[in-house]
C-alpha cells in the first residue's frame, strides 16, 4: 500500500478501507479507550495485547479482526486489540496514551476477566512503535512476559541514517508535525532507555525500508543488556506478514511458536 502524501490522500485511503467498530470501552486511571476482544474456544492460556498498524493514521479493518481471531485460535490466547486515536485529528501523544491505558486496564483485570495473569504484547508497523513505547512507559511493572515487534519504526526524528530514509513521509507530519524535537523517546524509542524490557522478537523483511531501523533498534536493545531475537526474511517487503505468501506463513508460524513459549 502506498503511503499518502497529503491529507486529502489520507482521507481517501480511509474511505476505501473496510473499517470496523470496537467491541467495548475499558478504563484505567480515569482514562477510557475502545478495544476489540477475541477469545479462543477454551479458557485462555494468556492474553496478548495487540496494537494495530496503519502509520498512526489508519484504524483497524475486518481483515485485522480475522487475523486476531486466527491468532487467538492458534495460540489459545485471548487477544485484546486497542483502537487507539489516530492522526492528524489526534496526534502524539494520543496514541501512546491510549495504548498505555489499555495496558494498565489489562494488567489490573486480566485475571478476573480472562482467568490468567500471563500477558504478551505485540504490534504491526506503527503498532510496534507503540508497543515499544508502552513497554517503556510501564517499565518496572514487569507485566508482560514477551513482546513481538513486526517491522516497527523506531526513529521518527530523521536524524539517524535509518530515520532519514523515511524523513519525507507524510505520516510523520500527521503524527508529530507539531513537535520540534522528535528525539523524545516516547516518539522515537531508539533514543530511550532500553533496559528492563521483556524478551523481544523483532520481525522484518529484507526489502523493507525499515530494515536498518530494526537492525539499529535490536543492537541498542542488546547493548542495554536486553534479550532480543531479530529475524529477517529475505526479499520480503514492509507488512509482508499480512500477505498470503510462503514467507508470510513461515513468519506467522515463527511468531506463534515464539509467543507460545510465554506459557
Amino acid at each position: 500500500m502506498r503511503s499518502p502524501s497529503n491529507l486529502d490522500e489520507l482521507l481517501a485511503l480511509r474511505a476505501q478501507r473496510d473499517s470496523v467498530t470496537s467491541h467495548e470501552v475499558v478504563e484505567a486511571a480515569g482514562q477510557r479507550v475502545p478495544v476489540r476482544v477475541f477469545r479462543p474456544a477454551g479458557p485462555p492460556r494468556a492474553v496478548h495485547l495487540d496494537l494495530h498498524g496503519g502509520g498512526f493514521y489508519l484504524g483497524p479493518t475486518a481483515r485485522e479482526n480475522a487475523r486476531n481471531q486466527q491468532l487467538a485460535d492458534a495460540l489459545g490466547f485471548a487477544i485484546v486489540s486497542v483502537d487507539y486515536r489516530i492522526a492528524p485529528e489526534d496526534p502524539w501523544p494520543a496514541a501512546p496514551d491510549d495504548c498505555e491505558t489499555a495496558a494498565r486496564w489489562l494488567i489490573e483485570h486480566a485475571e478476573s476477566r480472562f482467568g490468567t495473569t500471563r500477558l504478551t504484547i505485540g504490534g504491526f508497523s506503527a503498532g510496534s512503535t507503540l508497543a515499544m513505547t508502552t513497554l517503556m512507559r510501564l517499565r518496572g511493572l514487569n507485566a508482560f512476559d514477551r513482546a513481538v515487534l513486526q517491522f516497527g519504526t523506531y526513529d521518527l526524528s530523521g536524524l539517524t541514517p535509518a530515520g532519514r530514509l523515511i524523513a519525507d513521509e507524510y505520516f510523520l507530519e500527521a503524527y508529530v508535525g507539531h513537535m520540534a524535537d522528535r528525539t523524545v523517546a516516547d516518539i522515537s524509542p531508539i533514543y530511550g532507555d532500553l533496559g528492563g524490557l521483556p524478551p523481544l522478537l523483532m520481525v522484518v523483511g529484507g526489502a523493507d525500508v525499515l530494515l536498518d531501523d530494526n537492525q539499529a533498534m535490536a543492537a541498542r536493545v542488546r547493548a542495554a543488556g536486553g534479550d532480543v531475537e531479530l529475524r529477517i526474511y529475505p526479499e520480503a517487503p514492509h507488512a509482508f506478514t499480512n500477505q498470503d505468501t510462503e514467507q508470510a506463513k513461515a513468519a506467522r508460524h515463527d511468531i506463534e511458536c515464539w509467543l507460545t513459549k510465554a506459557v
